[in-house]
């Protein structure tokens, strides 16, 4: 490898480390403080960086509030299908959306648990908003992995598989609401089982 090219390759390596530090500065920070509580300097100062290294990575602040979300998604499509591993049935998929939400709220938060962050950073952000955009597909596609795994339970019959799947879907929000606000998983806990119950009842 040519000086040139080996200069050019760690500039890429630093620049990649500094991205992740300040998405690691900017998923704390927003998810303990708020995004709009948080700026720029903050997030800088945390991830010990310049300012001018975030603008290198990142066109706007409005920019990396959408890559921490991205990222947050991608987090939890993680737990998601580690949760997946050993399960056999579309009964199983739909409670690993359910404990992949738990898993979540189990992490080690700075101020504690506040419940989902995507929505939280969606009630910041105004209508219209890329971000909110990005929050909502988020939303989406869990409903639709929630359906995809009824639909095992309930072959042939789609709508009700929806339907069901729709049901679930608030189920599991209403639970992350009330748990971010009591700060602890125990609602989750309460919505597998309703969760579960509901599918034993299915015919």
């Amino acid at each position: 490898m040519s000086d040139s090219s080996a200069a050019g390759a760690q500039a890429r390596t630093r620049r990649g480390g500094a991205r992740e530090r300040l998405l690691a500065a900017a998923a704390r920070r927003f998810y303990a403080d708020g995004v709009s509580a948080t700026g720029i300097d903050t997030i800088t100062a945390e991830a010990g960086v310049a300012k001018m290294s975030l603008y290198n990575n990142f066109s706007s602040k409005a920019d990396l509030v959408r890559a921490y979300l991205d990222a947050r998604h991608e987090e939890w499509l993680g737990l998601y299908r580690r949760r997946l591993e050993g399960v056999r049935d579309g009964r199983g998929g739909v409670l690993a959306v359910f404990d992949a939400y738990a898993d979540h709220a189990t992490f080690a938060y700075e101020h504690g648990f506040r419940g989902c962050g995507l929505l939280n950073a969606a009630a910041e952000l105004p209508a219209g908003d890329e971000g909110r955009a990005v929050v909502r597909r988020h939303k989406e596609e869990v409903e639709s992995l929630l359906a995809g795994h009824v639909e095992e339970l309930l072959p042939g019959r789609p709508e009700e598989a929806r339907a069901v799947a729709e049901h679930l879907a608030f189920l599991l929000e209403g639970a992350m609401a009330r748990a971010g606000l009591e700060g602890a998983g125990r609602c989750l806990e309460r919505a597998r089982a309703m969760a579960a119950d509901l599918l034993d009842g299915l015919r």
